[in-house]
C-alpha cells in the first residue's frame, strides 16, 4: 500500500475550491496568477483521484475526501509497462485510406507508424486523418508518411516511466495516447512495445478507487 503525495499547487487549488465552490478553472487560475493551461494537469489529477468533482458549465467542487493522501494499490510503484495495451502499428508507405480502415476496425484514437526497420517514425490521430479526407486528395494513393507527425516530435513514454508522469504528458500535450518505447542498439531508434491511452489511465484509477 502506498500514498499519492500532492504538490503545493494542488493543495492550494483544493483550498481555493473549498472556499469558493463551485468555481471555474478560469477563476482558480486567476487566484493563483497562472494560466489555465498551467493548471490542466493538476486539475486532471485532482478530479481523476476523486478529490475534486468537475461539472460542465458549473465548475469545480470539493468532493469531501477527508484524507488528501489518497491510498491506492501501490500506485507509486506502477509503471507504464504495468498497464500498457497492445499498440496498433502500420508502415509509413501504406495509404491513408488503409490507415483509416485500420483505425476504425481497431477502435483506437491514434496509430503509430514505423519505418522498414520497425522503428517508430511517426503517429497519426483521427484529426490528422479527417484533415486529409477534407482536402480532396486521393487518399488511396497518398502514403501515411506524408501526413503523420514525425519523430522527434512524437511524445513517448518509456516502459519504466511512472504512471503519473505519463498522465501529465497526455494531458499537457493534449493527445489521445502515447507509444511506449524502448531504445534499440542505436539509441536514436525506438522500438514500440505498447501504448498508454486515456482508457488505460481511467481503468487504473477506477481499480485504485474501487479498492
Amino acid at each position: 500500500m502506498s500514498v499519492i503525495q500532492l504538490n503545493q499547487r494542488q493543495l492550494k487549488i483544493i483550498d481555493i475550491v473549498k472556499e469558493n465552490e463551485p468555481i471555474t478553472s478560469e477563476s482558480i487560475a486567476a487566484s493563483l496568477n497562472v494560466t489555465r493551461a498551467t493548471l490542466r494537469s493538476d486539475l486532471a489529477i485532482l478530479t481523476m483521484t476523486g478529490i475534486l468533482d468537475a461539472r460542465p458549465k458549473v465548475g469545480y467542487f470539493y468532493s469531501g475526501v477527508s484524507d488528501l493522501n489518497l491510498v491506492g494499490n501501490n500506485i507509486k510503484d506502477k509503471k507504464a509497462e504495468d498497464i500498457m495495451s497492445m499498440p496498433v502499428i502500420v508502415k509509413q508507405d501504406i495509404s491513408i485510406y488503409e490507415v483509416i480502415v485500420n483505425m476504425f476496425l481497431s477502435d483506437v484514437g491514434s496509430i503509430f507508424i514505423t519505418d522498414d526497420n520497425e522503428n517508430l517514425c511517426g503517429v497519426v490521430s483521427r484529426k490528422d486523418l479527417l484533415k486529409a479526407t477534407i482536402g480532396g486528395s486521393d487518399i488511396n494513393r497518398i502514403p501515411i508518411g506524408m501526413i503523420m507527425t514525425r519523430t522527434p516530435n512524437v511524445i513517448t513514454a518509456s516502459k519504466n516511466e511512472e504512471i503519473l508522469l505519463v498522465v501529465k504528458k497526455i494531458i499537457e500535450h493534449e493527445v489521445d495516447s502515447l507509444p511506449v518505447v524502448e531504445a534499440s542498439d542505436d539509441e536514436s531508434k525506438l522500438k514500440i512495445v505498447g501504448r498508454i491511452s486515456k482508457t488505460n489511465i481511467t481503468k487504473l484509477f477506477l481499480e485504485m478507487l474501487d479498492n
